[in-house]
């Protein structure tokens, strides 16, 4: 029997939360109830803004010594994190979990970055990007010599119509004279240089980063076969996912995501609006990649679309200008800015809600069969 479609929009509603400590107990409970076996990582020094812990959830399902495996974050980035959240929840509620095959786990790991999640921030404590962590420290740093050039502008002391207007100047004559590639190249890539700046990608590993090394040696200890998905919003159409495959392309990891997901899909660069993707720096993709050695591994970061990327990028610089810039003495006008940065990447509007746990659930019903069935 059908659920009535009623129904099932309050139960794709459900799945979100509007904080961080609910989003964490919804997980824990469902997954529970599903047959996970929950551990904590808790952080050593910090707490969210209820003054309760801050923690990085994990929910496994499946033997421990599985050799194949999804593995499926939330809160990378922080301000994102009740999507991910959400997608997690669709999936823990679909009831696949309890059909694994015997040699398989699922692990969701909600809010690797508890800290950004918790105080609406895109980035952890310490202002860093954990999605351009995943560098090797030992090496010299990555440069950006064009975001040394645009940090001025990108991050004015002030946020009034007036510098917002002498800014968005100065930018748009930068890419007149460099191009819309090199300029969001300069952005997304990260940088290595300005501990204050936007896509900080730190100059040592996050507690996050560390964090996440221990979960998958005590979760993936005999992996051979890894499915990922690492769940952000922000880039793409409307409530639509938007697929960054960082596998080489035409491998055979990389046609294995275009078998579980659609060709279309992960070739698609339409949340550039046009553009090509940039090169990033430090993903968490690549973390995991080198985490597991010789295993194979395929999957994606999976956006949902929720803003044209000059909205959702205004919203990056607000939340950066919140933390290090001259904000004024009026606690009811920060609140209210920091609230439309959350709602820029997991708007309150139900049918957006609705579709991304529609969306989620299939992607990630997708990928488990598609591990399942990995010869």
């Amino acid at each position: 029997m059908s659920m009535d479609p009623a129904d099932a929009s309050a139960s794709s509603l459900a799945c979100f939360s509007a904080t961080y400590a609910a989003a964490r107990a919804k997980l824990r409970v469902a997954a529970s109830e599903a047959g996970a076996v929950i551990s904590t990582h808790v952080h050593p020094r910090l707490t969210g803004p209820d003054g309760g812990d801050l923690s990085v959830d994990v929910a496994a399902f499946g033997p421990a010594n599985a050799t194949r495996s999804l593995l499926v974050l939330s809160g990378t980035h922080g301000t994102e994190g009740r999507t991910g959240s959400a997608a997690q929840l669709a999936l823990v509620h679909s009831g696949a979990l309890a059909r694994l095959p015997a040699d398989m786990s699922v692990i969701l790991v909600h809010a690797i970055n508890p800290y950004g999640f918790a105080h609406d921030t895109r980035t952890t404590e310490n202002n860093v990007d954990l999605n351009r962590n995943f560098i090797d420290f030992s090496a010299p740093l990555p440069t950006n010599a064009a975001y040394r050039e645009l940090h001025p502008s990108l991050c004015p002391e002030e946020w009034t119509a007036a510098s917002r207007q002498s800014t968005d100047q100065a930018i748009d004559a930068w890419i007149a004279q460099n191009g819309q590639k090199a300029w969001l190249d300069s952005i997304m890539k990260g940088q290595y240089n300005d501990p204050t700046g936007l896509n900080f990608g730190g100059l040592a590993p996050e507690w996050s980063n560390h964090t996440l090394r221990a979960i998958v040696r005590q979760h993936l200890p005999a992996v051979r076969r890894l499915g990922f998905i690492d769940w952000h919003s922000g880039l793409g159409q409307m409530g639509e996912p938007f697929f960054l495959c960082f596998n080489d392309r035409g491998d055979a990891n990389w046609q294995r995501a275009c078998a579980w997901w659609g060709r279309e899909r992960i070739e698609s660069a339409e949340g550039y609006e046009g553009g090509e993707r940039p090169p990033y720096n430090g993903l968490v993709f690549y973390g995991v990649q080198n985490m597991i050695g010789t295993a194979q591994m395929t999957g994606a970061v999976i956006e949902f679309g929720t803003a044209p990327i000059k909205i959702t990028f205004d919203q990056l610089r607000v939340d950066r200008w919140l933390k290090f810039g001259r904000t004024p003495d009026d606690p009811a006008t920060l609140q209210r800015m920091r609230r439309e940065v959350a709602e820029c990447f997991t708007p309150v509007d139900a049918a957006w809600r609705s579709r991304v746990v529609e969306h989620a659930r299939a992607i990630q019903l997708q990928a488990l069969d598609g591990v399942a069935q990995w010869d």
